[in-house]
């Protein structure tokens, strides 16, 4: 999938560092960048007689007014670039920032998170909740100071033979092309007709050959321990710069509940990180 459109998500009012990043990965890709500075507003607080509090009142004006600060600078600093590029701002509220993002999300090739906009973790949720669960949008989250390569070294994709995976895998291509070696990494796989074949492995490596990715199978046990740990541990032996995955392939509630891959390796994961759903 080429990458002709980047959504960054910057928070409103930490946004330097990411909007470096974005800055360097849109000029490696030549890629159009739209910079949505976004504030999560506080939920009304009520006084006497139910009456909205001029305090409240008071605040909201004051971060709408420094969001608009915000993209005004982000705009300046752009404006200095040689992208294609447009400012927005989005003033929101939690219950329905996820809805605001995803919106957005629905014309970009990409979403983009950084270590800035990844540190608020009401703000992390919503970017998921929204631009991945409501958008067909793929997104990579880099917690990094560094700004993703053209030609990563090293990438791992996670592959268990899933919608998701097989999504995340074809929507990466750009990155994966680029790559001086993709693991197709399995951990624990079952050679099976119907799961992962009679070579596990072996058909998503063809296809990407295919493509002129060049492609390593690596089957890893999973020792006791959760596939989460091992395909980052698998990714730090590798020297990868990127790991490849689908997000979230057992129903939400069950992910909510227990955990789960996906939303430890958003939480947890220091390597930069491809998720598409």
């Amino acid at each position: 999938m080429a990458i002709t459109t980047v959504l960054s998500i910057l928070r409103g009012n930490k946004y330097e560092q990411d909007l470096k990043s974005a800055t360097s990965f849109c000029a490696t890709y030549g890629a159009h960048l739209t910079a949505l500075a976004v504030s999560i507003g506080a939920a009304p607080s009520f006084g006497e007689y139910n009456a909205i509090s001029t305090i409240w009142l008071d605040e909201r004006q004051r971060e709408i007014d420094e969001l608009a600060s915000a993209a005004a600078k982000i705009k300046e600093t752009l404006s200095t670039t040689d992208l294609s590029f447009e400012v927005q701002d989005l003033y929101t509220e939690f219950a329905w920032a996820d809805q605001d993002i995803a919106e957005r999300a629905l014309y970009a090739d990409l979403v983009l998170l950084g270590s800035d906009a990844a540190g608020d973790a009401d703000l992390r949720k919503r970017i998921f909740d929204g631009a991945l669960f409501q958008a067909p949008t793929p997104i990579l989250i880099n917690r990094g100071r560094h700004a993703i390569t053209t030609s990563p070294r090293a990438v791992v994709l996670a592959w268990d033979s899933s919608n998701e995976a097989a999504r995340a895998a074809r929507q990466s291509l750009d990155l994966l092309e680029g790559a001086e070696i993709v693991h197709v990494t399995m951990v624990d796989p079952v050679a099976r007709m119907g799961v992962n074949g009679e070579e596990p492995g072996a058909d998503i490596a063809a296809f990407l050959a295919r493509h002129g990715v060049k492609v390593q199978i690596d089957r890893l046990s999973s020792e006791g321990k959760s596939a989460d740990e091992i395909i980052t541990r698998h990714a730090v032996d590798m020297g990868a710069d990127l790991i490849v995955m689908g997000a979230y392939n057992h129903p939400r509630w069950q992910q909510s509940l227990f955990g789960g891959v996906t939303r430890r390796m958003i939480e947890d994961c220091q390597l930069p990180l491809f998720l598409a759903h």
